[in-house]
């Protein structure tokens, strides 16, 4: 069936947003094919720079659930607007950075913008898009962060070649400031109408609980329950802290281990284009597993079933690459299959955070928690693995940091199916 004029538009503002959450992954991924000549401008040590790396993720380590109920109060767009202008405010002013402190003060302030960028769109996706797309869309919304990994990390590199760091940040923060023209543009103003009540449905397999959500804009207005009730509804549910905890454990793994290739690749001798080629290709890879992942859940392949087999990869694969001994071309591959199996990871957990919100008006609260989860895991992953490489004496010992994440990750993601599977076995004896 063709779609209504208006759900064809509200399709391609969702497509707009995915882009939007590009360029705002581009600020937190232009670091890393910087870091070798900030490390030698300000003389950082691994620990050090394992700081600078996830600073960034300090925002959303404390302010995830706040900046989520702020959004639900000022208007999603509004809050994306705002986030987009934080952050080429703060790229901008720091190419006047000449010490370590501003630029970590910068970092956490772009931290904040990405926040309040990246925290709305899945609620605003879920009011856009009709229900049999939503799962599709949120697998593609998941890739948001690969890509702009990629992207940053060929192009950044290639512009570190002919250029230095501050201009790279200048750019960027120029392109974002089209984005703050396009977003207001693009995305249909902000309503009081929130969205309408889900309905009641199985939630064995991802897929079919989406379809329980009413995803669209709609005309029946439902009364806001104040920012303590949605911070109670939210908290209460043990759901809410098994998704944030979950992707924490995948965010801590992925961010060290492609936040440091670059500098893994220098101290192999690979710099400039190549090394941030390499890794982007390493970042890229993950859209695969999004994308897959996506497809699954929409034909109804349970979401622990994801979990586990994305985890479990990626403790194989940490040890192919950085245990095993094997030849570049073998450790490169098995990165490769690492970010690529990995991928399944993120794009299943945005699907759940908006299937397991307790209410519709908690979406953007749950998706807040569980950013907040996910960045507490990318704040405490590069320094951790940055102390144990130092400690230990080599980066072949990065797998065992990495592995462990992945563990605690297959035992949250049990526990979070344990739950799933409770809550569909009470919707279905509550519909009889």
């Amino acid at each position: 069936m063709a779609q209504s004029p208006s759900s064809a538009h509200n399709v391609r503002a969702a497509l707009y947003l995915v882009l939007v959450g590009v360029c705002a992954a581009l600020h937190v991924w232009k670091l890393p094919p910087a870091l070798p000549a900030l490390q030698d401008e300000f003389g950082l040590s691994l620990v050090e720079s394992g700081f600078l790396l996830s600073i960034v993720q300090l925002a959303g380590v404390l302010l995830g659930l706040i900046v989520g109920l702020f959004a639900e109060r000022i208007g999603l767009r509004r809050c994306i607007i705002a986030g987009l202008a934080l952050l080429g405010a703060a790229s901008a002013f720091s190419i006047r950075v000449d010490s370590l402190g501003m630029m970590l003060l910068l970092r956490g302030v772009e931290g904040c913008g990405f926040l309040m960028v990246a925290m709305p769109i899945p609620s605003l996706l879920r009011r856009l898009v009709p229900p049999t797309l939503l799962s599709r869309i949120m697998g593609l919304w998941s890739c948001y962060i690969p890509i702009g990994t990629i992207l940053i990390l060929v192009f950044g590199s290639w512009m570190l070649s002919i250029s230095d760091w501050r201009t790279l940040w200048l750019v960027l923060a120029a392109i974002t400031a089209g984005f703050v023209v396009l977003t207001w543009l693009t995305i249909p103003p902000d309503t009081n109408a929130g969205p309408a009540p889900p309905s009641s449905t199985s939630t064995s397999a991802i897929s079919a609980s989406t379809a329980g959500h009413s995803t669209r804009g709609s005309t029946l207005a439902i009364p806001r329950p104040s920012a303590m009730t949605l911070v109670r509804q939210t908290l209460a549910t043990r759901s809410s802290w098994l998704v944030a905890a979950t992707f924490g454990m995948y965010s801590a793994q992925w961010m060290a281990v492609v936040g440091f290739l670059p500098t893994v690749y220098a101290a192999a001798g690979l710099t400039g284009p190549t090394a941030g080629l390499l890794t982007g290709l390493v970042a890229g890879a993950n859209i695969v597993g999004n994308l897959l992942a996506g497809q699954l859940l929409h034909r109804k392949i349970a979401a622990r079933r994801l979990l586990i087999a994305g985890f479990s990869t990626m403790i194989v694969c940490a040890y192919l690459a950085f245990g095993a001994g094997l030849s570049p071309v073998g450790q490169f591959l098995s990165v490769v299959t690492l970010s690529a199996i990995g991928g399944l990871i993120p794009a299943t957990m945005f699907v759940l955070a908006v299937t397991v919100a307790p209410t519709p008006h908690t979406t953007t609260t749950t998706v807040g928690w569980m950013q907040q989860g996910s960045s507490l895991g990318q704040f405490c992953g590069p320094p951790i693995i940055g102390w144990m490489v130092g400690l230990l004496g080599g980066w072949q010992y990065t797998w065992l940091g990495t592995g462990a994440f992945a563990a605690a990750g297959i035992l949250f993601a049990m526990f979070l199916g344990a739950q799933l599977e409770k809550r569909s076995l009470a919707e279905t004896i509550a519909a009889r």
